[in-house]
């Protein structure tokens, strides 16, 4: 049975990771910036195509108050159907090795569904978190390779296939069957041994607009995991859809449905916008730290 939203408000949530001894905290939100180095991503594909125009991203993100940098390699928009696993790595291990090489402080954190990237990446480069977007569905051997690996992993809800997953997507609950998948891969993730996950429940992955506003509404629920929660809903069709935009429109409407989010309980909000991004969780703890 599913605990209430207002029963989870008085559990304890898991307020930290551990990236190889670092800890990240979340005692408040923080903002995971993106960097595509893609020709196909729905907004910013084609952009960081060059090491220098890569640096200058990274550093434009840490610049305006991002602790991530989540560098991904592959398009995982409606309709794309992926790349080679050696066109992923041609494109990521040079970007993360600039990146690093640049700011050897940074967090950074890879967007890979595959456990053979990740481990690549991580041998050739140094530690870093996993994003993945299938939430293990993709590669089977991901939750024990993240595990002998011990880094930390975002497990992410997604319903079918990037190049089909909004053919009529359907649920009972979207609550309960997230939740489900949640509860699911979380107990499989302990037993391979990994400690720090944070979860993502997909906004756009498989969902209907209708099904993103409904998570939106009902984000809380999430938090009787006990465990961090990252919310991606940056320039998303969600947005411009809705407000009869384009993604480069979607700015405001990003803002407002970032707010809603960190209103909900987002632990990380990952972004295009990371100013924007970072003003809003300022915003936002101020009004908290002045609640009665």
């Amino acid at each position: 049975m599913l605990i209430t939203s207002t029963s989870a408000k008085f559990l304890k949530r898991k307020s930290s990771i551990n990236l190889n001894g670092r800890l990240i905290d979340f005692s408040k939100p923080v903002v995971m910036g993106i960097l595509n180095v893609t020709p196909d991503s729905f907004f910013d594909g084609g952009k960081y195509k060059t090491e220098k125009k890569v640096v200058k991203r990274a550093e434009e993100i840490l610049e305006q108050g991002g602790t991530i940098i989540d560098i991904g390699a592959v398009s995982t928009q409606p309709g794309s159907d992926g790349v080679s696993t050696k066109d992923e790595i041609d494109r990521i291990i040079p970007a993360v090795k600039a990146v690093r090489k640049a700011f050897p402080e940074a967090v950074i954190s890879i967007d890979t569904y595959r456990s053979w990237v990740a481990m690549k990446v991580i041998e050739d480069c140094g530690p870093c978190i996993v994003n993945d977007v299938s939430g293990g569905n993709f590669d089977v051997h991901m939750f024990e390779t993240i595990g002998k690996l011990g880094v930390p992993y975002v497990l992410m809800h997604m319903q079918g296939t990037p190049i089909k997953m909004q053919d009529n997507p359907e649920y009972e609950d979207i609550i309960r069957d997230i939740s489900m998948f949640f509860t699911d891969r979380v107990k499989k993730l302990n037993k391979a041994g990994v400690k720090d996950v944070i979860i993502d429940p997909g906004f756009g992955f498989g969902k209907t607009l209708e099904h993103n506003y409904e998570l939106l509404n009902r984000l809380d629920s999430f938090k009787v995991f006990q465990l961090p929660v990252m919310v991606g809903v940056s320039r998303k069709s969600m947005i411009h859809k809705l407000l009869g935009q384009k993604p480069e429109d979607a700015l405001n409407g990003t803002s407002v449905v970032n707010t809603l989010a960190l209103m909900g309980g987002a632990d990380l909000l990952r972004v295009h916008d990371v100013r924007e991004a970072v003003e809003a969780v300022r915003i936002m703890e101020m009004v908290r730290s002045t609640s009665v």
